[in-house]
C-alpha cells in the first residue's frame, strides 16, 4: 500500500509517515492542497489521506479538484472534526473514508485496508452522528451504506425482524436461535449504529427498505 498524505501540519505529517512506515505502508506527503493535486497528478498511490482544514484550499475543494481531475483511488478524510456537516459534506463529494485524528494507530492501519477492500469507513464516534441525519431523511444512498456495512450477515437478518417489530422471543424461534443469542446481536447491532434502542433501529432499517417478510 502507498498513501498520498496531504497536510500542513509539519509534525503530524512525519509523525504519521514513521507510524505508517513502521507499518510496512509506503508514504509520500504534501504540505498542502495545490502540493498534494499536483503530486497526486505525478505519483502511483493507493489511497489519499486528506487533512480537512487547510489554509489556501480546504479538504473538501481539494477532494473535488482530486475528483475533477480523474483521480479514482479512495480519498479518506482526516481530521479533528466531528462536526455534522463536515462529514455528510465529505462523503458527499466522495470521501471513501472519515477518519479523526485521535484515533488508535493501528485502528488506522486496519480502516486503511477495509477502505481499499471497498469498504467506506466512518470513525466510530461519529456513528450516532450519521445516525441522526439518516434519521432525518437528509442522506444519499451512499451515506445510509455506510450504517450498515459493519453488520454482519446475522445481524442484518435480526435488524431485517426488527424492522417488522418482533420481540427477541420470535426473532429467537424463527432462527433458531435462543432468546440470549438474539440479545447479545441486537446490543452489537445498536453499538454499531450508534443508536439507543430497538426502536431507532426499526427505524432505520425500515427507511432502507428492510423487512423479514416479502
Amino acid at each position: 500500500m502507498h498513501v498520498l498524505l496531504i497536510d500542513d501540519h509539519t509534525l503530524f505529517r512525519a509523525g504519521l509517515k514513521g507510524l505508517l512506515e513502521r507499518h510496512g505502508i509506503g508514504v509520500s506527503v504534501a504540505g498542502g492542497g495545490e502540493d498534494g493535486v499536483r503530486l497526486a497528478a505525478q505519483i502511483e498511490f493507493d489511497v489519499v489521506l486528506l487533512d480537512l482544514r487547510m489554509p489556501g484550499m480546504s479538504g473538501l475543494e481539494v477532494l473535488q479538484r482530486l475528483r475533477e481531475a480523474g483521480v479514482a483511488q479512495p480519498v479518506v478524510m482526516l481530521t479533528t472534526s466531528n462536526d455534522e456537516r463536515d462529514l455528510v459534506g465529505s462523503l458527499r463529494c466522495g470521501a471513501q473514508g472519515y477518519l479523526l485524528k485521535d484515533m488508535d494507530p493501528d485502528a488506522l492501519v486496519q480502516a486503511l485496508r477495509e477502505i481499499l477492500a471497498g469498504k467506506t469507513v466512518v470513525a466510530p464516534e461519529l456513528a450516532a452522528v450519521l445516525a441522526k441525519v439518516v434519521q432525518r431523511g437528509e442522506v444519499s444512498a451512499k451515506e445510509r451504506q455506510v450504517l450498515f456495512e459493519e453488520l454482519t450477515p446475522r445481524e442484518m437478518e435480526i435488524l431485517r425482524h426488527l424492522a417488522e417489530g418482533e420481540s427477541n422471543k420470535i426473532i429467537a424461534r424463527c432462527l433458531g436461535i435462543c432468546d440470549g443469542t438474539v440479545k447479545l446481536h441486537v446490543k452489537a447491532i445498536l453499538r454499531k449504529l450508534g443508536l439507543s434502542s430497538r426502536v431507532e433501529a426499526a427505524v432505520l432499517a425500515a427507511q432502507r427498505g428492510l423487512g423479514a417478510k416479502p
